[in-house]
C-alpha cells in the first residue's frame, strides 16, 4: 500500500496542488478567491478545505480511494433531483475532488429537529430514491458500491473469514466466540435477504448517513454522499431510526409515516422491511468502514477500527 491518505493530504505539495486546482476551477467560472484557504479537518477517509470567494464560501473535498466516487455520484444525483441535491461547482473525477457551495447552517446546527423536520427530510430522501431506482446503471457507473440484498450473505461470510484471520491485537479481529455468534446469526440474515428481495420497496441509492448534520437548514438539501450504497431502500432509514430513538420528544412512527406515504406502502409493510434491513445494513456498513480505513495509519486503525466490529456485531441485536 502507498502512503496513508491522511499523510498525503497533510503534505505541502498536495495542499499546493489542491489549492491551485480550486483557484483555477473557480476562475474558470468567474469566481475569485478572496482570502486564505484553510484545511479544517483531516480524517483517514476524507479532508476538506474552505475557500473564501467573492461568491461566498466554497468547500473543497477530497476522499480516499474507496470513496472517491462521491463527486461523480453527486453529479448524477443532482441531475435526478436538482431541488434536493446541489450540482458540484466543479469536479475532478480522476482524483475524486470537488467544490461545492456553502449553503449555511445544517439542520443539526440550527435547531433540534422536530417531527415535521424529519418528515420533510425523509420525504425528500424517498423521492430521490424513487428517481434513483430507475438510474441503476448510471449510479453504479459513477462508482456507487453495489450492496443489493443478494450480495449481503456472501459479504457476511467473507468478513467473518477475513476478520477472524486478523492478528488478535488488530482492532477489527473477530474472536472465536464472536465468530460463533455471527455464524449462528447467519440464517437470520439469509431470511432478511429473502424478505427484502420480495418486498414492495426496491433496491436503489441509499444515503448511508442521513442525519441532521447532512441536511442544510435553509432549503432541506441533502449532502455528504460518500457513505452511499446501492442497497435496499429501507436501509436508508437505519441511521434516522437510531437518531430519533435517542430523542425523548420525537415519535418514530410519525416520522416513518411520511416515508411510507412517499412510497405508497403501509406502515406495517414498512416496519417489516425495516426489521429486515436492520440485518442487512450492518453488513453493508461494515464494508464501508473496512474500505474507508484501507489507507489509514496504524494509529488511525487504533482510533477508528472498532467501528468495523461495532457494525458487524449489530447483526446480533434482537
Amino acid at each position: 500500500m502507498g502512503r496513508p491518505f491522511s499523510e498525503r493530504v497533510a503534505h505541502d505539495d498536495w495542499r499546493r496542488e489542491a489549492e491551485r486546482w480550486a483557484r483555477d476551477a473557480l476562475a474558470d467560472r468567474g469566481v475569485e478567491v478572496t482570502g486564505e484557504i484553510e484545511q479544517p479537518r483531516i480524517r483517514p477517509w476524507s479532508t476538506q478545505l474552505t475557500v473564501p470567494t467573492d461568491a461566498g464560501r466554497v468547500w473543497f473535498k477530497a476522499n480516499c480511494m474507496s470513496m472517491s466516487f462521491e463527486p461523480a455520484l453527486q453529479v448524477e444525483l443532482a441531475g435526478l433531483a436538482p431541488d434536493t441535491v446541489d450540482a458540484p461547482v466543479a469536479v475532478d473525477l480522476d482524483r475524486g475532488w470537488m467544490l461545492t457551495a456553502d449553503r449555511g447552517a445544517t439542520l443539526g446546527d440550527s435547531t433540534s429537529p422536530t417531527v415535521a423536520d424529519w418528515q420533510q427530510v425523509l420525504r425528500r430522501a424517498a423521492d430521490l430514491q424513487r428517481s434513483a431506482a430507475g438510474a441503476e446503471q448510471a449510479l453504479l457507473g459513477a462508482g456507487l458500491p453495489d450492496c443489493r440484498p443478494s450480495t449481503v450473505v456472501d459479504r457476511l461470510d467473507r468478513f467473518v473469514h477475513v476478520l477472524s484471520g486478523l492478528p488478535r491485537e488488530h482492532p477489527a479481529h473477530v474472536s472465536e466466540s464472536l465468530r460463533d455468534d455471527l455464524l449462528a446469526a447467519r440464517p437470520r440474515v439469509v431470511d432478511a435477504v429473502a424478505e427484502l428481495e420480495e418486498s414492495s420497496l426496491p433496491t436503489t441509492w441509499q444515503h448511508g448517513d442521513l442525519h441532521p448534520f447532512n441536511v442544510f437548514a435553509a432549503d432541506g438539501r441533502l449532502f455528504d454522499f460518500g457513505d452511499g450504497q446501492w442497497a435496499h431502500a429501507a436501509e436508508l432509514l437505519i441511521v434516522p431510526h437510531g437518531w430519533i430513538g435517542q430523542q425523548d420528544t420525537l415519535s418514530w412512527p410519525e416520522v416513518a409515516e411520511a416515508y411510507a406515504d412517499a412510497w405508497h406502502v403501509t406502515a406495517d409493510d414498512l416496519a417489516s422491511q425495516l426489521r429486515a434491513a436492520s440485518l442487512t445494513q450492518p453488513v453493508n456498513r461494515t464494508l464501508l468502514w473496512w474500505r474507508c480505513l484501507e489507507e489509514a495509519t496504524a494509529a488511525e486503525w487504533d482510533e477508528w477500527g472498532d467501528g468495523v466490529l461495532h457494525h458487524l456485531s449489530r447483526v446480533l441485536e434482537p
